[in-house]
């Protein structure tokens, strides 16, 4: 006997993955922060982000100082009607002098402060048309600034989220398996597509509209106070209420904006899973209870959403309703300086227009917290997701394996997905080179968890495991998994070819006589070859895109996949427990070509596939109760026996 085996007793063991583990506690939401992270994002762009603040500050500036000259061009205007009503046979002073002495002090006050009068000269036209040309001008180039600062802006944008993107790809494959274990997929794929799509729309809109609203009001602001610094305070006084206002509404908004993607998230999950399973839902008649789930989430969902977007949609009503009691307060005080003289009524116009631009920043801004607190919840989303740990880092020289023999050693090892449950305590065995060695046992015994640490999918607690006698933890996980093949129960295909899933499996270029020589010996070259496209026949993930491809046809696939790989090592999980009893015959036939020559764990429930194994081992409970050949264990009446009878048994039964 090849393999040997400690035994010890243990503790009835825990959950393995996904069985009993929650989602942990959700972090304390910090916006803020996630928005400081967005920020940050930009470093890597500040030049570009430099240059389209300095546009949007030549293009605030010529849009600022608009309103001023059109109200030069109002004065002209002014002037011109008054003038017109004046006697031209007296000069401006002494008609002044004239109302003064006839008691009319208000007209004479306003046209003291009206120096371009001439009396008994109309509007002068060539002036007004020199004034509007340069308005003219000055609103096309504010245009222009504008468009590029948007145009730079987008790019950069883009930029930020191409690379979360990626840095978001790149996390994913460091992750560790528990993660995936732990996480529904659709909430995986909501935080990757959704909320990426989302920061990168509030970013679009936030930044862009940010920079121009503050430096509008930095520069209205500045004009206000240089046209009349009595009303600038007027106009002032509203941005304390205007700012308690957002305040109290974002601190109600905030956490509705959380629990919106929360739930989107929960939505895409359920959807994701019904899809993927609509088969099976269909099969047990759990169509209305599906549709019941995703009513009651989606109403979630709905209203989340609602309460967010209600929320955050009374900013601008009422920072309309401030902005308006402003504007009322202006217009009075600005007409009594008019008619006292102390200011011109281009001034007046133009101050008026500066209150509505002062405001209008003001509320844009307060309606951009939707966005930006929309955009900040994915942010922390997406960020909580990149925080996450990732695998443990390969050594800093690992070790080479070189030509691999295949001989497979657990030495005293410890795991347990859960501190408080353990599952394999002191286990070791030896698979020795070009042995199968086959692992059964009841549900729950650990079976797939040893193939795990094998494949360093999760990392032993204590002890060690071996590849001809090099511990595994040495190794790269790439040079350790390149000599490893692994054909599982559920037969995962992907957008393409026949001839293209083959290939995958292979670490380097395969010629198409290899292809075709992997295909004949696993037994996929006769039901291709009754398929109209051949190997060009196009697959989905599904294993099928309008072609009949049975499971059976789809697992030989899989293993024709592993054939091209060329493993030193082969793992086989269940590989036939989905399939009929005739495929079955087909896919054992393609396993035993493919484990000729290979050390093969083969797990599986059907003992009958597993009788020509070199090595039986049979756990209960994350141990190693018994070891040996089919004949040995049978003989021995112990665990393997009983399980071997049940499934006669049940057979019989089932015939019965």
């Amino acid at each position: 006997m090849k393999a040997q085996v400690k035994i010890e007793q243990r503790p009835r063991p825990g959950p393995g993955p996904g069985g009993g583990f929650g989602v942990p506690a959700e972090k304390p939401r910090d916006l803020l922060g996630a928005a400081r992270r967005v920020l940050t994002e930009l470093r890597t762009d500040r030049t570009w982000v430099l240059i389209a603040v300095l546009l949007g500050t030549v293009g605030t500036f010529l849009t600022v100082i608009g309103p001023k000259m059109l109200g030069n061009a109002t004065n002209v205007i002014f002037d011109g009607l008054v003038g017109r009503m004046l006697d031209p046979s007296m000069s401006r002073e002494e008609t002044i002098e004239a109302l003064r002495a006839a008691g009319e002090d208000s007209q004479a006050d306003m046209l003291a402060g009206m120096p371009q009068v001439v009396p008994g000269q109309g509007v002068d036209f060539d002036r007004l048309a020199a004034v509007l040309a340069v308005v003219l001008a000055v609103y096309a180039g504010a245009f222009l600034f504008t468009w590029l600062q948007g145009r730079l802006i987008t790019t950069v944008v883009q930029q930020v989220v191409y690379r979360l993107r990626e840095r978001v790809e790149t996390k994913l494959a460091h992750l560790p398996l528990r993660y995936f274990d732990r996480q529904a997929r659709g909430e995986v794929l909501s935080r990757v597509t959704n909320d990426i799509d989302n920061i990168a729309q509030s970013l679009q809109q936030t930044l862009s509209q940010l920079i121009t609203s503050v430096l509008t009001v930095v520069g209205v602001v500045t004009m206000m106070v240089w046209i009349s610094w009595q009303l600038a305070l007027v106009a002032l006084v509203t941005i304390p209420l205007s700012a308690i206002v957002v305040g109290q509404i974002a601190k109600r908004s905030q956490p509705e904006f959380v629990e919106q993607w929360k739930r989107t998230g929960t939505v895409n999950a359920h959807v994701e899973e019904m899809y993927t399973g609509h088969d099976l839902v269909h099969v047990f008649g759990h169509q209305q209870a599906a549709q019941a789930t995703f009513r009651e989430e989606n109403d979630k969902l709905f209203r989340a959403s609602f309460r967010a977007q209600f929320i955050t949609g009374t900013i601008q009503p009422v920072m309309g309703w401030v902005a308006n009691l402003g504007y009322v307060v202006i217009a009075v005080l600005g007409g009594l300086r008019v008619a006292s003289g102390t200011m011109s009524l281009g001034d007046v116009q133009a101050f008026v227009q500066y209150s509505r631009q002062f405001s209008q920043p003001i509320t844009q801004i307060a309606s951009l917290m939707n966005l930006m607190q929309s955009g900040a919840a994915s942010a922390e989303r997406v960020f909580d997701l990149l925080d996450e740990e990732e695998e443990s880092g390969d050594p800093p020289e690992p070790a080479v394996l070189g030509t691999v023999a295949g001989r497979v050693a657990f030495e005293d090892v410890d795991f347990s997905y859960r501190p408080d449950q353990p599952l394999i305590e002191g286990l070791t065995f030896v698979a020795e080179p070009g042995e199968t060695i086959a692992i059964v046992g009841p549900t729950g015994a650990g079976k797939t968890t040893l193939v795990n640490l094998i494949m360093r999918f999760y990392e032993v607690q204590s002890g060690r495991i071996t590849i001809d006698g090099v511990d595994t933890r040495e190794l790269s996980r790439g040079d350790l998994r390149s000599h490893i093949g692994m054909v599982l129960q559920d037969t995962w295909l992907f957008n393409g070819s026949i001839e293209d899933n083959i290939r995958y499996g292979s670490h380097r270029p395969v010629t198409d006589a290899e292809m075709l020589a992997a295909a004949e010996a696993t037994g996929v070259d006769p039901f291709v070859r009754t398929l109209a496209e051949g190997y060009q026949t196009a697959l989905d993930e599904e294993g099928t895109a309008g072609v009949a491809v049975s499971a059976g046809e789809k697992q030989l696939l899989t293993i024709a996949r592993a054939f091209i790989a060329d493993p030193a090592i082969l793992i086989l999980d269940e590989a036939t427990s989905s399939v009929d009893t005739r495929t079955e015959v087909l896919v054992q036939h393609a396993m035993n070509a493919l484990r000729r020559g290979r050390t093969s764990f083969v797990i599986a429930h059907r003992l009958s596939t597993i009788r020509d194994a070199d090595v039986i081992l049979v756990m209960e409970d994350g141990a190693i109760v018994e070891q040996g050949s089919h004949d040995e264990l049978l003989a021995a009446g112990g665990a393997y026996a009983r399980l071997y009878r049940s499934q006669f048994a049940a057979a019989a039964a089932e015939v019965d």
